[in-house]
This record gives structure tokens, sequence and C-alpha cells, in this order.
């Protein structure tokens, strides 16, 4: 007689496990009392409290094993100056404090369950966190990237605040760099964020870093003038202008050569410290194309050739039509007419961008004191 199902189940299989045992007839009966069947269970939950009884000294071991390796590395990651020593950027500093409190955070979870004994628990925690990362990095994909970048940027120092840059399609004053975007102020005076991630794989032109900037532009003269002279003439007006730096001089060249015309390109440079770069071409256009009419060069419009086809003309009203008088045009500008221009630059965005650094305590990962890349 059997005390248990189980244990009748146990003694068909061992039986079964003997050699030359083909079949076996069972004819184990079933205890139904109560004592019989209540007594194993007992005795099992005995024997586990008895386990924990034993494993309670363990057990405390382990949560001020645990308690102590957390407290220290909250200390540890909490030290904010020891770490803004080590590592002047902010961010790094910050991102360095956070991994060590999940890092001490770990070691105190797996030293605790090795001392009770849970080693096959620990492995289970173990691939488990190793699965959900997996599936957090999968699922944050982009904002990891971002994040990434973030970090990347804030030890490249690829711009200072206020300075003038071109990231892409994008335009506008250095604002901030933040850990999740690159604040700008367009030349509108609007604010523009730009992710990171984006800004970390841009083209960047920076405008700012080297004070001195060509411009260049092009005007077009007739196609009997002389090219040369037309080029002597407009090198020379531009030298006059006091805001052309000296050095690199500026040039000339021509450009094209059309049915109509003849195309002449300009080139100067200016200090965008004390010359506003969109000033200065505006006079230096304005200028060279007063002198080159007063020197008798001619600037023509394009000229068309139309072909009618025969009976496309419609018949003539008027036997003795009257010329259209035309317009009289403004004579050319002199020299004086540009001397007063103003071409100093326009500080008002720059003064609007430390306005709102010095209003608002938000953080900032560009560092002044760093190298630029």
């Amino acid at each position: 007689m059997a005390i248990t199902e189980a244990a009748a189940e146990r003694a068909e299989t061992l039986a079964l496990r003997v050699d030359g045992v083909v079949t076996v007839e069972n004819k184990i009966s079933i205890s139904r009392e109560i004592t019989a069947n209540v007594s194993p269970i007992l005795s099992g939950a005995q024997s586990q409290l008895s386990d924990f009884y034993q494993s309670l000294p363990l057990i405390a071991l382990g949560i001020v094993v645990f308690a102590v390796v957390v407290l220290l590395g909250s200390l540890l990651a909490g030290w904010t100056r020891f770490w803004q020593r080590i590592l002047p950027n902010p961010f790094l500093a910050e991102l360095v404090s956070q991994a060590v409190r999940i890092i001490s955070l770990l070691v105190a979870l797996i030293v605790s369950l090795n001392l009770i004994g849970a080693t096959a628990l620990t492995g289970a925690i173990l691939g488990g966190a190793g699965v959900l990362g997996l599936a957090i990095g999968f699922a944050v994909r982009d904002g990891l990237e971002n994040y990434i970048s973030s970090v990347r940027l804030s030890i490249r120092q690829p711009f200072r605040a206020n300075e003038h840059v071109l990231i892409d399609e994008h335009e506008g004053k250095v604002l901030r760099l933040t850990s999740r975007a690159t604040v700008l102020m367009t030349l509108d005076g609007n604010h523009l964020r730009i992710p990171n991630s984006t800004v970390f794989k841009a083209v960047i032109l920076n405008y700012t870093r080297n004070p001195e900037r060509r411009f260049e532009f092009e005007l077009g003269v007739d196609a009997e003038d002389d090219p040369l002279a037309a080029i002597n003439s407009g090198i020379e007006t531009i030298k006059a202008l006091p805001f052309i730096l000296a050095k690199p001089e500026p040039t000339g060249i021509i450009t094209k050569v059309g049915d109509s015309n003849i195309v002449l390109k300009f080139l100067a440079w200016v200090d965008q410290t004390d010359t506003d770069f969109g000033k200065a071409r505006g006079v230096a256009i304005a200028r060279t194309k007063a002198a080159l009419e007063v020197g008798g060069f001619s600037l023509p419009e394009p000229i068309y050739r139309l072909r009618l086809e025969s009976g496309a003309l419609p018949a003539q009203t008027e036997t003795n039509p009257q010329p259209s008088a035309k317009p009289a045009r403004p004579k050319p500008a002199t020299a004086e007419t540009h001397e007063a221009t103003d071409v100093e630059p326009d500080h008002h965005l720059e003064e609007k961008v430390a306005e709102e650094r010095a209003e608002q305590n938000v953080p900032d990962l560009l560092d002044q004191d760093r190298p630029i890349e």
C-alpha cells in the first residue's frame, strides 16, 4: 500500500527499470487516511522552516553587506567635487556618477546572493538583466544614439556659445549645448533645437572661428567692352573702400563669355570683427557697378532672339507709330555716395544670446576653458 499517488508512480517507475521486466502489473493501493497524507506535507514544511532558521544569520549578513555596498556606492557617486575635478566636463561627471551608483547596486546584489548560497538565482538575475537590457536597447535605440552623441560632442567641443554656425542647412548663433539637443538662435531671432545625434553627424561651418572672410559677386559687361579694363576698374574701386582688407588683395576673374555679355567675378576680404559681411558685400556691389557705369562700361540686359513664322504678325493699324518714351535712368552713384554707408556689424543677436544665457539657469555642456576641436 502506498501512502500517496506520487509514491505509487515512483514505485512503478523503479519496477520498469529492473532488467528483464517487460510489463508491470500495478496493484498498489492509495491510502486515503488524513494522517497519512498530511504528515509528509507537515514534515516538509518543518524541514524548510528549520533550514530557514539556520540560514537567518547568513541572510542577515547578506542584507548588511548589501546595505553597506549600496551606501558606499551612493556616497562615492554623490562626491560631486571629486568627479568634476577628474572630469572637467559636467555631463561626463554626471554620467560616471550614475554609472558608479548602478554598478555598486549590482555588486551588492551579487555578493549578497552568493553569501546566502543563492548562486542559481544570481545567474538567473544576471541572465534576465542581460536580456532586458538588450530589449530596452533596441526600444530606445534613437534616444541612446542621441545620448552618446551628446557625450561625444561635450568632449569634442566643436563650437562655442554665441558663434555663428551653419549645421547642414540650419544657420544661427549657438545658444547652448544640452544633453539632448544643440540650441541655436536663428538670424530671425527664433529658437532652433537640433538633436545632438544630427549635429554629431552633420557638416558644421563656423563663420566666427576665423574673423577674416571672403565675399564674391558677379557683374556682366557688354561683349564689346574690354573685360580686363573692367576688372582693373572694379578692383581699384573695391580697394578704395575703407573696410576692405589690403591683404589678401581684392581680385577679379572672367567666369563666362556669353552671347551678349562677359561675366566678371570680383573677390575681396573683410574682417568680421568690425565689419558686417552682408553690408560690406552689398556696398561693394553697388560701388563697383557705379564705377563701371561711370567708366563707360555697359551692363547689358539679356538678349533673346524670337523666330516668327510667316503670317504670324498682326496687321499694323498705325502708319506712323510714335516711339514710346523711355523713363529717365538715374545717374550712376559716385564715390561720395557710399562713403557714409554703415557697414558696422549688428550685435543685436549676440546681445540676445548673452542675455538668455545669463537669465536661464540651464545646464550647458559648452566649456569655454576646454580646447575646441
